[in-house]
């Protein structure tokens, strides 16, 4: 079968299909409002049978939903006395000394919010029964509400499920129904809860544009992207919504790990700027999870890639505000109308129009000469706000690129330098359409001096959904003294999660004999309440890990015992290998044209990347075209493409 990748975006939609030891790449124009459509186009474009096809694709339907509180009428139901568990939270606030900080609407309505008994102790022990009239209850509840989904959320359920599966099973046929027992069965009612709502308040969003694909597609084998970088089957991703959050910023950063092993860098600082937004992440070693994410303000308890995202992206409008302050973002153009000079009828002026405008994209070399820019309408859009600002429009456009560019160092400052990590020792990838174009401005803002622009960059997100793995990342608590503990339960209670995602992984056909597992512990010191992940060893090995992790986060160990909060088991099947090919050994290397950039006094070279020659190298300031990106080489900066096609950035100093 044919494989391609497909990455959502919320300017473009990206394919890159790997057929016969070949890559393709394509790019359309995304259709936020039925983001299938833009899929089924692009394949058509391709001339590709979907009969032939097996299909891996990052989708933004479920980040969407939830970013814009677009979910369906959703009904929490929880244990008597904590109907307002979602409300109320961790009673944190945004904004620690505003005294008057604005109400934020809750979660879920009151009028949807559903009590019952069926309580458990801590020890699993039961308190107050689940009755037939308790079910009755509800059931009548829910034919009056009439809600498209419902979020069970019962205390200790982690321990024993059986009450929320009594609940399920009073639940008319056509509303979607999410368990915490089943979508996070961890403690903290809180986080669980989050999630479980979650889950149910986008997921019948999911599952009908996952219906509606699979419904274009009748004979492909589709699979989707997972927040922690692993694919899974479309049939069982439309019940696992809040897994998909990060569904394409995932694909993202499994390109970039791809990218730059195939480089021979494993340290990377990468950041994806697209149309929309841009995604910063940090690569020591491997792309790490964590399970303290955020979605707009709820947290996300369930395994995503670590990654910080802004609203700034090629797309983003720049304004001035009450105070006459030049701002850009976060809100974006999108992909209709755009920005002003696709000639979409855009009015508002871009980061894409101000790159324009500055001779760093060209009008003519956009998508491979397929999509030719208005410069004319980039340059009207920007007039008022030179206006305004009483500078000319080049000026203007300048300090668009330049706040953009601070947001984005900020952005990068958040991922590595407030965790302590110097940025100056590792390599800063670049990729996503709008990347090229900013990466020797950040690198430098950093102190950084080597940066890395992956072939196929513009669509790197979409190549990292080729080169993922099948997938599923589960967990339990299991809470306890870890020194008490009996090795031989937690063996089993490992194993048995283990084989529920070994039959998962079987049943969306992978190899049995491929699938590998690692198993983890979520430990603490007892009456902490943060927990450090460390390799499950045995119990003396592991306690002494986790006290060797703690004094090298904390400065310190402790002489109070450790305790088991949570297993975890990670299986991966094998992923498709793609080898990355040499460049053009027929190339000429030689400049394709010249022309003009703002602030540079003499004319540049302009490169067609397709043309440049292994080990090449060039100094800036350089423009390095290709069909889905432009590379900006400022000055005293230079490239050299290695074996694979990469670029390699180095800063000469000055």
């Amino acid at each position: 079968m044919k494989l391609i990748g497909i990455d959502t975006g919320g300017t473009f939609t990206d394919f890159v299909l790997f057929d016969q030891g070949k890559l393709q790449i394509h790019k359309v124009l995304s259709t936020p409002h039925a983001p299938e459509k833009a899929i089924l186009q692009g394949i058509a474009e391709l001339g590709l049978n979907p009969a032939e096809l097996k299909v891996v694709h990052g989708s933004t339907v479920a980040t969407n939903a939830a970013l814009e509180g677009k979910g369906v009428r959703t009904v929490y139901i929880g244990n008597h006395g904590l109907a307002d568990l979602l409300t109320i939270g961790r009673q944190t606030r945004a904004e620690l000394y505003n005294l008057n900080p604005q109400p934020l609407p809750p979660p879920v309505p009151q009028a949807l919010c559903l009590e019952t008994h069926g309580r458990l102790a801590a020890d699993g022990s039961v308190i107050t029964p689940l009755t037939e009239k308790d079910l009755n209850d509800l059931q009548a509840a829910l034919v009056t509400l009439k809600p498209q989904a419902v979020a069970v959320n019962m205390l200790f359920s982690y321990l024993d499920d059986r009450f929320e599966h009594a609940i399920k099973s009073i639940i008319p046929d056509g509303i979607f129904c999410a368990l915490s027992s089943e979508v996070l069965p961890e403690i903290k009612e809180y986080e669980r809860g989050i999630a479980t709502w979650l889950n149910a308040w986008i997921g019948p969003l999911v599952e009908g544009y996952i219906q509606r694909l699979s419904a274009g597609l009748p004979e492909a084998t589709i699979a989707v992207m997972q927040s922690t970088g692993e694919t899974i089957a479309a049939d069982q991703a439309a019940h696992q919504a809040v897994r998909m959050l990060l569904s394409g910023p995932a694909g993202g950063l499994v390109g970039a790990h791809f990218a730059g092993r195939a480089s021979g860098d494993n340290q990377l600082l990468s950041f994806d700027m697209g149309g929309t937004s841009t995604d910063v992440a940090l690569v020591d070693g491997t792309p790490s999870l964590t399970h303290e994410g955020r979605i707009g303000r709820y947290p996300v308890a369930v395994p995503m890639v670590d990654m910080h995202t802004i609203g700034a992206g090629g797309g983003s409008i720049a304004t001035l505000n009450a105070g006459g302050m030049l701002q850009v973002g976060p809100e974006s153009a999108g992909a209709n109308p755009g920005p002003a000079c696709y000639g979409q009828g855009g009015k508002h002026p871009t980061v894409t129009d101000a790159n324009l405008i500055l001779g760093r994209l060209r009008a003519d070399a956009f998508l491979g000469g397929q999509m030719v820019l208005d410069r004319s309408a980039a340059q009207q859009a920007i007039a008022p706000l030179a206006t305004q600002m009483k500078i000319s429009h080049e000026a203007a456009a300048e300090g668009i690129i330049q706040i953009a560019n601070e947001h984005m160092v900020q952005a990068l400052r958040v991922i590595s330098v407030q965790r302590g990590v110097d940025p100056r020792e590792f390599t800063l990838v670049s990729f996503g359409g709008a990347g090229g174009l900013h990466v020797c401005a950040l690198a430098e803002a950093l102190g950084m001096q080597q940066a890395l622009v992956p072939v196929h960059a513009g669509v790197l997100s979409a190549l990292g959904m080729l080169v993922a793995q099948p997938g599923r990342q589960l967990s339990r608590t299991h809470l306890g003294l870890l020194l008490e503990m009996k090795s031989r339960k937690l063996t089993q209670a490992f194993d048995a999660l283990a084989t529920e995602g070994i039959t998962a992984l079987i049943a969306e056909g992978v190899a049995a004999d491929s699938i590998q597992s690692r198993y983890s512990v979520d430990l603490r010191y007892h009456g902490q309440s943060y927990t450090l992940n460390v390799p499950w060893c045995a119990i003396a090995e592991s306690a002494k890990a986790f006290e060797r992790q703690h004094e090298s986060r904390y400065g310190h160990r402790m002489s109070v015992p450790v305790e088991l909060v949570n297993l975890r088991v990670a299986l991966h099947g094998s992923a498709t290998t793609i080898q990355l090919t040499p460049p053009n050994q027929n190339a000429n290397g030689s400049a394709y044209s010249h022309g003009s950039v703002y602030g540079i006094d003499d004319e540049i070279s302009i490169y067609c990347r397709d043309d440049l020659i292994c080990e090449q190298t060039i100094h800036g300031p350089a423009l390095i075209t290709e069909k889905v990106a432009t590379t900006w080489l400022a000055s005293h900066w230079r490239c050299q493409q290695d074996s694979v096609g990469n670029l390699l950035l180095n800063h000469q100093r000055r």
